[in-house]
């Protein structure tokens, strides 16, 4: 079975993720947006306390604050980072520029590099469980999830918040796109999947189906 650990990350309290098996003792890590040492050090500790090898780092999509530390966490753990294709242009220097980011962070930004492209129906292991990669795009082209069917766990990136959605008004965003990837794929898991999101609290997918006004 498998269990999540959250940590609010940077300015934009985005949230990073530990997805972990506690008895095989594997775990990957879920778009850590660490910025500062004190992040960092809050996901490394957690890891080592709880004995866990790291085996891949997952992006739900490749917006900034969700890469903000992938590059120095995928160093750290000697561990590849894995996204979808679609998504690769929003880390362009020049895409960074046009949205503001580089001069936002005093050109510190480490862009990461993509090892592995992932698409729909991929399986990620996680010590005996694993995560189905779903392509949900509509926030970005290239928006995945990452369901566990034997846990009822969703990590849904900026897809889908609680009693809210994601912004489409970033490059690539598509209203239309997102509310069908909630519609035809989210919305067909059973109601008691827990939902995590890519900033604010948990929710699950019976209690947006009722609530969710933008959908």
């Amino acid at each position: 079975m498998l269990h999540c650990k959250r940590f609010i990350f940077n300015p934009l309290e985005e949230n990073t993720y530990v997805c972990y098996d506690e008895v095989e003792q594997q775990c990957v890590i879920i778009d850590p947006g660490c910025d500062s040492e004190r992040e960092y050090h809050e996901l490394y500790d957690f890891v080592s306390n709880n004995s866990l090898k790291v085996s891949l780092i997952l992006e739900t999509h490749l917006h900034f604050d969700h890469v903000w530390g992938a590059h120095d966490v995928a160093e750290y753990y000697g561990v590849q980072i894995a996204a979808s294709q679609r998504d690769a242009f929003l880390l362009d220097e020049d895409e960074l520029r046009k949205m503001g980011i580089m001069s936002m962070m005093n050109g510190t930004f480490k862009t990461p590099c993509i090892h592995r492209y992932l698409k729909e129906g991929e399986k990620i292991p996680v010590g005996k469980d694993a995560l189905h990669v779903m392509e949900v795009p509509g926030h970005s082209p290239g928006s995945l999830a990452f369901y566990s069917e034997q846990t009822d766990m969703l990590f849904a990136g900026d897809l889908l918040f609680r009693c809210s959605v994601g912004r489409t008004d970033l490059p690539g965003g598509n209203y239309e796109q997102l509310q069908q990837s909630i519609l035809s794929k989210i919305f067909r898991l059973p109601d008691n999947t827990v939902v995590w999101t890519g900033h604010g609290p948990r929710t699950t997918v019976g209690e947006e189906k009722q609530f969710n006004p933008y959908v």
